[in-house]
């Protein structure tokens, strides 16, 4: 299992809707465009895959990030406001 951080910065706005529903689909939005996903290797492959269909090689702008966490960084996540942090146990991240 993978923890993983994606972030999303699409210039069109039915693009970007288009991805928000992509990442609905594999994780949970922390902000807009923010999405923590808890997810096996071969979602990731697949998620990558989805949301590489959506982007536009025409707007050099337009940029999706996945930030990989170990299992060190994802017991040191620490959250101020009103939305913890949760993820059900137990469990491995490789």
């Amino acid at each position: 299992m993978h923890f993983i951080l994606v972030t999303y910065d699409i210039e069109n706005d039915r693009r970007r809707t288009k991805i928000h529903k992509i990442l609905s689909d594999f994780g949970t939005a922390v902000q807009y465009s923010v999405f923590e996903c808890f997810i096996p290797e071969q979602d990731f492959a697949l998620l990558r895959e989805k949301l590489r269909k959506q982007m536009d090689s025409k707007h050099p702008d337009d940029s999706i990030r996945y930030y990989i966490l170990c299992r060190s960084c994802v017991e040191k996540i620490a959250v101020d406001g009103n939305r913890g942090f949760h993820i059900d146990g137990p469990f491995i991240i490789t």
